[in-house]
């Protein structure tokens, strides 16, 4: 029989974790993060972690449980997860990283971790020469990936020859290694709002997270690990509060940008898991809907 997974996705600040926690309540299950900022230990406030009251009433895992100066891949959460699910009857995956999800069921590659170093000096060569000196070089080394991208699109580009640098395997040779689906009876859900509803949302978010404490959150790792280029600062709320802690950003427009790029990512959510045709939508006010669909799909 095949291991049977829910997966609830959507975008930050829809009301995932509430709902995850009435499914749990329901059916005795264990949640799993499947977000990408979640997992780091010293933002549990910006990140929105779910609180120690809300974890103690059902296990909870893969919160919190990286330092600022560590990386995780995809990969490498997928196999952390698949040993969390094991033994349990009823495991629930939540969270908004698509990839996340992507690695764990679809299958990626799981390419090692490019040293910082390296894609800062490619990203400045980039800078300096142009992109589409650089997609000449890309086209020499890889030519079917190349071929794939626009000569303009810098990310790619500089991502594709530090995989080459750092390997000395192309892009292609990588992608060529890509694993099969994993063999899983996978329901996933969504939870989703128009972009316009959720912004005012994210907004009031935020502001109850300032309120909550995310400035001091902030400024106590901001004292142990200074420097912006770190994994765990990447995420939308920890850069903007970095900036404002170096004295690059006034407060006020650290919030402001913090709310601006948080809608942006909320909508290139929406735009991944939409293109996924699996899932099932609902709005965060339908927990009950999400319950008896699950237990439906349980029978």
């Amino acid at each position: 029989m095949l291991k049977r997974v829910v997966c609830l996705v959507g975008p930050t600040g829809v009301g995932k974790s509430a709902t995850a926690l009435r499914l749990a309540e329901h059916f005795g299950g264990s949640i799993i993060n499947a977000d990408s900022r979640q997992v780091f230990s010293a933002f549990p406030v910006i990140t929105a972690q779910p609180s120690a009251a809300e974890q103690a009433l059902c296990p909870h895992h893969l919160y919190g449980f990286l330092q600022t100066s560590s990386r995780i891949s995809a990969g490498a959460w997928g196999d952390l997860a698949l040993q969390h699910m094991e033994g349990v009857a009823f495991p629930l995956l939540v969270g908004g990283t698509g990839l996340y999800l992507r690695a764990l069921f679809d299958g990626i590659v799981d390419i090692p971790p490019i040293p910082d170093e390296l894609v800062r000096k490619l990203s400045d060569a980039c800078a300096q020469e142009g992109s589409a000196a650089l997609h000449l070089r890309l086209r020499d080394i890889d030519p079917d990936y190349a071929a794939r991208i626009h000569e303009h699109d810098r990310q790619r580009i500089v991502r594709a020859l530090c995989v080459y640098e750092s390997t000395g395997k192309t892009f292609s040779w990588w992608h060529r290694q890509t694993p099969p689906p994993r063999e899983m009876d996978v329901l996933r859900i969504g939870l989703r709002l128009p972009l316009d509803d959720l912004t005012p949302l994210l907004a009031r978010r935020i502001d109850a997270m300032i309120d909550a404490g995310a400035v001091d959150e902030a400024r106590a790792e901001y004292a142990i690990h200074p420097d912006g280029a770190l994994p765990g600062w990447s995420g939308i709320g920890c850069r903007e509060l970095h900036q404002y802690l170096c004295g690059e950003l006034s407060f006020e427009a650290a919030r402001l940008l913090w709310i601006k790029n948080t809608r942006a990512y909320a909508k290139r959510q929406l735009t991944w898991f939409n293109a996924d045709s699996r899932i099932r939508w609902f709005g965060p006010d339908q927990a009950e809907d999400v319950v008896k669909l699950v237990r439906s799909w349980q029978a």
